[in-house]
């Protein structure tokens, strides 16, 4: 397979640059792999699309204000440092810029030297391990210091920063947002719950791979990038019940389909309490093991998540879909519309 092989046509005004007043009044567009249908509604809808029995999986990550901007403490000269991932105890993997006057010894201040970094190794592209110093707890002070690491694609800022966090997002760790379920609303997920669809959440923390693009012309030479994920024995047990009595498990957005058959991937289609690292890449040609039916945005030409999609319903089709949602003017990328997937292409 070949990249270009996912490409089509955005215009670029269509990339949605702050979200909706109301979370669901997105859009949604409805697509049925195996009737080729589709259907136009409003995101308040999505509860006709589930039945009693099913079983809504939402990935609970909380994104940190992980964009920190300061400087040299010899030079005084403006660093920006984006957290990816607390390695231990202060030490922290980053995104730097510019990295190339950062060696290991340098130190950078924060707010005034509420918040100082030692760089104590080079990493490629960018990447620093940081310790950092500071009084009090370190969440707190990244919360007063930090803004919200927003999509390079979106210019606007955002004046408030909840709505780059689901309404259920619970477990600090991202550096973006699981952004498929930032249309729900507790009084939304009330009725679908009230319906009789279980609500079960797991944990992925969102990395910066999300946000790169494949690089290479074969699909099948993109190296994954690895996020951590987490899900309990009661989930599992949970979402067991469900697929044992016919429901199906409804996946809301690609992280948590990631997660998911990562972990049925482990243990041949069923599913346990389980943690670890995953770079898993579903792509055309992947054989779902637990996922049955899923929401997600609309996502980047040639991105690892279109593949994920066609892997799901079907390259064609899904290409077909996102030429009407360009025509009907869908929002796209994280704060656009979204779209629902009944079922797998061949099922």
């Amino acid at each position: 397979m070949n990249t270009n092989d996912f490409d089509f046509e955005l215009p670029e005004e269509l990339i949605a640059q702050t979200p909706l007043e109301q979370r669901d009044a997105s859009k949604l567009l409805v697509i049925d792999p195996v009737t080729k249908e589709m259907t136009d509604t409003h995101f308040d809808h999505i509860i006709d699309q589930l039945n009693p029995g099913d079983a809504l999986v939402m990935n609970n990550t909380r994104v940190l204000p992980a964009r920190l901007y300061g400087e040299k403490n010899d030079t005084h000269g403006h660093v920006e440092f984006l957290l990816l991932k607390n390695t231990q105890g202060d030490q922290w993997e980053v995104l730097a810029k510019p990295a190339k006057r950062l060696k290991v010894g340098a130190k950078v201040s924060f707010g005034d030297g509420r918040l100082t970094a030692t760089v104590t190794e080079e990493l490629d592209h960018g990447g620093r391990i940081v310790e950092f110093s500071y009084d009090g707890i370190f969440l707190e002070v990244l919360e007063s210091l930090g803004e919200m690491p927003l999509p390079p694609y979106i210019h606007e800022k955002l004046e408030d920063r909840d709505r780059y966090q689901t309404v259920y997002a619970k477990e600090n760790g991202s550096a973006a947002a699981p952004t498929a379920g930032l249309h729900f609303t507790p009084e939304l997920l009330q009725n679908i719950e009230a319906k009789g669809v279980k609500l079960v959440y797991l944990t992925l923390h969102v990395g910066l791979g999300t946000f790169r693009p494949v690089s290479v012309d074969n699909v099948d030479e993109h190296e994954m990038h690895s996020e951590f994920y987490t899900l309990s024995q009661e989930a599992a047990d949970t979402l067991n019940s469900v697929k044992a009595t016919g429901g199906r498990i409804v996946a809301v957005g690609t992280t948590s389909i990631r997660t998911l058959e990562t972990i049925g991937n482990k243990y041949n289609g069923r599913l346990q309490a389980d943690s670890g690292w995953t770079n898993i890449f579903i792509k055309p040609g992947y054989q779902f093991t637990v996922v049955d039916a899923f929401s997600t945005n609309f996502h980047l030409p040639k991105s690892t998540l279109v593949m994920l999609v066609s892997a799901f319903a079907g390259r064609e089709f899904v290409l077909d879909a996102y030429k009407h949602a360009v025509q009907e003017r869908y929002r796209f990328f994280s704060f656009g519309d979204a779209m629902f997937v009944t079922q797998r292409a061949g099922k």
